[in-house]
């Protein structure tokens, strides 16, 4: 006579137990990727459209769905973009018994372009088709072309270019005496040569 034993049950009770285990340690252990973008920020007097801006005191790049990238209405290459910007924000184009004149400004002072530093926007307008490689080397180019200016002025009021002092500053080793010294370098050379870039809503042609 055949002996029938029944089948001996798994205890499925502690597997639940280990799952929950793996699943804490990947979620502790897991770090996730922030996506890096472009550090922008809007000029707080552009924001409002009521405020009047002069054609001269605005340097309009666009980037069309061919990816031809024009400046004040002229095709251009990137690598001759960052010179165009600087000769515009350095304009200096206050004469010197005027307010508003730029003492510190190395420009040719014309008459159609910015009034001074503070006063200079670059408009960077793209269509939908654009691609992003594109987009983002004409964005390093104006980032490049204010970064030019600080670095004069850092070292000529400093002894030190501004991208040296922007690193120091972030550097967790340095002292909160030292933080705030070059804080306030870093105040001072931002605001000769303030960043004002204005990025229009994208258009579709």
């Amino acid at each position: 006579m055949k002996n029938h034993r029944s089948p001996q049950e798994v205890n499925a009770g502690s597997m639940a137990d280990i799952a929950f285990l793996l699943l804490i340690f990947f979620l502790v252990t897991t770090s996730i990727e922030n996506d890096a973008g472009l550090n922008r920020s809007m000029p707080p007097d552009i924001i409002d459209n009521r405020v009047d801006i002069k054609k001269r005191n605005l340097f309009e790049i666009s980037i069309n769905d061919a990816d031809l990238i024009m400046a004040e209405g002229d095709v251009i290459d990137s690598k001759n973009l960052r010179e165009k910007v600087i000769a515009f924000i350095d304009n200096g184009g206050v004469p010197i018994q005027m307010e508003g004149y730029c003492n510190y400004c190395k420009g040719e002072g014309l008459v159609v372009l910015s009034e001074n530093p503070d006063k200079a926007i670059i408009s960077i307008k793209a269509q939908r088709n654009t691609s992003y490689p594109v987009y983002v080397a004409v964005q390093n180019e104006v980032i490049g072309a204010y970064n030019t200016l600080r670095n004069r002025e850092s070292l000529r009021l400093f002894n030190t270019p501004y991208e040296s002092i922007y690193s120091d500053y972030y550097n967790e080793e340095i002292s909160e005496d030292q933080k705030g010294q070059l804080r306030e370098r870093l105040e001072i050379i931002r605001a000769l040569y303030p960043q004002k870039i204005l990025e229009p809503e994208t258009v579709n042609n």
